[in-house]
């Protein structure tokens, strides 16, 4: 493996203007050239159905962290976006039997995969990975939290050649895994509607944005994330009762696909990024720039994606994810009177709640399912509550017909017929 590692080669020079205004850059939130992603899974009894918790089976934990920066290479005659740097942390801790039979197949991957020593660590061209293991890790001996009896942990660090990644991102899992389990909101009996009509009642609104815009960019939904790094068994013959959490070392195959076969392996870890890059903004995204500009819906778009398709229509974006459980501030407008939510699936940032709290009404725009395995899996929206209204459609024709309604023209759109339904 070599670096910096070709992500799309040649870039086309709309593609490179693209980069320049809105990747390259930092905005005040984070650096848009930077992905990153985290999982921590842990057996405990708030999730028993997902990780296989009982009385006798408990205290098992697995962790996932990865940073990549990307950037404009323009050193080739055609100039090509590349993954500069690389950092990916894996973590198991379990039964001490487990752990050391784990860490035996990592020797043998090791070899398979051609990996020298190189001090401390194992070299492959550019790549570097470090392998620890103890009876107690470190952040568990500060943070006062015990194994369970018989239990060891184990590491894996994989770096390019010259990375810097500094202590809090190093920390962030840990930091994660502290704040605990999030608690699943409960729902309440929200009122369903054919479409958006309602809304036209309550203008100006404000809007909401999960990745359901950006799945119909073609941009992968997010549990294609948890199939690359093996966050829930997703096999075709897993239990069909719900995504397992993968805990035990046994049925972790990430380590192995990264130590034996890193080259087929990462295109599978740029493909989010790559996606974002390559999507242009659709129908959708140009219907939220129209009734922006006809005043109709105000403020920024709260957002929730990392591939800037609304900024790119021209719109003001407020970027919300973040990987603890805290509420950023978010920019509820005090004229504005209802928060419309487009595919989104749980207030994670408790930005409808707050909506609500200052008499807004919360409308949501999603299928409530999710393509999986070439069928549409049920996906309700969690928190959805009395008062609240869902509209089970795809967000393109929606807002085209709720611009249609409103007397909105969208600029290189025919808007539906009133009436259409998919």
């Amino acid at each position: 493996m070599l670096f910096p590692y070709p992500v799309i080669d040649p870039l086309g020079p709309g593609q490179v203007e693209t980069w320049k205004a809105h990747f390259a850059g930092r905005a005040h939130e984070r650096p848009r050239c930077i992905e990153e992603g985290i999982w921590r899974r842990t057996q405990e009894p708030q999730n028993a159905a997902a990780s296989g918790w009982s009385p006798e089976e408990s205290g098992r934990r697995r962790m996932v962290h990865y940073n990549y920066r990307y950037r404009l290479d323009t050193v080739h005659p055609m100039p090509r976006l590349v993954l500069d740097q690389f950092y990916l942390y894996h973590s198991l801790t379990g039964p001490k039997a487990d752990i050391e039979a784990f860490l035996r197949r990592v020797e043998g991957w090791l070899t398979e995969g051609g990996w020298r020593r190189r001090g401390a660590a194992w070299a492959r061209g550019d790549l570097r990975c470090r392998i620890t293991a103890a009876d107690e890790h470190p952040e568990d001996v500060r943070a006062g939290r015990p194994n369970p009896p018989g239990f060891s942990s184990m590491e894996a660090v994989f770096t390019s050649v010259g990375a810097r990644i500094p202590r809090q991102v190093r920390h962030l899992p840990w930091d994660v895994l502290a704040w605990g389990v999030r608690r699943r909101e409960r729902r309440g009996t929200p009122q369903y509607a054919p479409d958006l009509s309602g809304l036209a009642d309550y203008l100006p609104f404000q809007v909401e944005l999960g990745c359901g815009t950006s799945i119909e960019a073609g941009i992968p939904p997010l549990h294609y994330l948890h199939e690359v790094y093996r966050v829930t068994d997703r096999r075709k013959d897993a239990p069909s009762s719900g995504r397992r959490f993968i805990l035990r070392p046994q049925d972790d195959p990430l380590l192995g696909e990264l130590l034996v076969t890193p080259g087929k392996k990462f295109p599978e870890l740029v493909a989010m990024f790559k996606a974002a890059v390559e999507a242009e903004p659709t129908p959708a995204h140009r219907a939220l720039k129209a009734l922006n500009d006809a005043g109709k819906m105000v403020g920024p778009v709260i957002n929730h994606n990392f591939d800037i398709l609304a900024g790119r229509t021209g719109l003001e974006e407020c970027f919300v994810r973040r990987y603890d459980q805290k509420a950023p501030p978010v920019p509820l407008l005090d004229g504005a009177r209802a928060l419309l939510v487009i595919g989104l699936h749980a207030d994670r940032r408790a930005v409808q709640a707050r909506a609500r709290a200052r008499g807004m009404k919360v409308f949501f725009l999603d299928l409530e399912a999710v393509p999986d395995g070439g069928v549409l899996r049920r996906y309700p929206v969690e928190g959805a509550r009395e008062g609240d209204v869902v509209v089970r459609r795809e967000a393109t024709p929606a807002l085209l017909e709720l611009c249609d309604r409103l007397g909105v023209a969208v600029p290189g759109e025919h808007a539906p017929t009133i009436g259409h339904r998919l």
